[in-house]
């Protein structure tokens, strides 16, 4: 069945539909978009996306995703080095500095642990958390995990590991919806989650 169009724009069709919060009709509406304003939009973000593709990185310290490593957090001096955030994702990290309310450092885990999906301990990120913990000689780590199944179970596990370096554990607290993912909160919500964080 004919599409209308050639097959590289249905290919670029596709790959946006794959994008988290895209499918295939707002991808056709994006594509015509861009076909239509390529030189002030198309030509940009296809640099850009190559310039992403060819110097984005993993810091080495946290996880973060960034152009430098170790990244820009980590680099910068201003930060509290006393506190660290653990989260599940750079979506995660992203969400909360954004809201510019945390001055401290992060670590993000990669994911949760899930038996389902056959996602173990050493999947994660938690040795080298414990590790950083000992190095840094943190005093607090805050587990920002989201109020899933799996981010609790993985919160109570990381608070056991974390247990014999003497670290203050403490969570966001619970007035995050059960079930919703940091990434999707207002700034608000993540505010007052932060400031009523408790130990575990």
């Amino acid at each position: 069945m004919s599409t209308g169009h050639a097959p590289d724009i249905d290919r670029l069709i596709q790959l946006l539909g794959k994008l988290p919060g895209l499918g295939p009709r707002s991808a056709r509406r994006a594509v015509l978009h861009l076909i239509k304003k390529r030189d002030p939009l198309l030509v940009p973000l296809a640099e850009a996306l190559a310039t992403v593709r060819d110097r984005v990185r993993t810091c080495s310290v946290c996880g973060n995703a960034d152009t430098v490593d170790p990244c820009s957090l980590c680099a910068d001096p201003r930060r509290a080095t006393g506190t660290l955030c653990v989260v599940e994702d750079v979506a995660d990290l992203w969400a909360l500095d954004r809201s510019d309310l945390f001055t401290g450092r992060y670590h993000v885990l990669g994911g949760t642990l899930s038996a389902l999906d056959g996602i173990g301990p050493d999947d994660l990120s938690i040795a080298p958390l414990v590790e950083r913990v000992r190095r840094e000689g943190v005093d607090e780590v805050i587990l920002a995990l989201n109020a899933t199944v799996d981010g609790q179970t993985t919160a109570h596990y990381v608070t056991e590991r974390l247990a014999s370096t003497g670290v203050r554990v403490t969570a966001l607290a619970h007035g995050l919806p059960v079930g919703g993912e940091l990434d999707y909160l207002d700034d608000g919500t993540l505010a007052a989650a932060l400031q009523a964080r408790k130990s575990l």
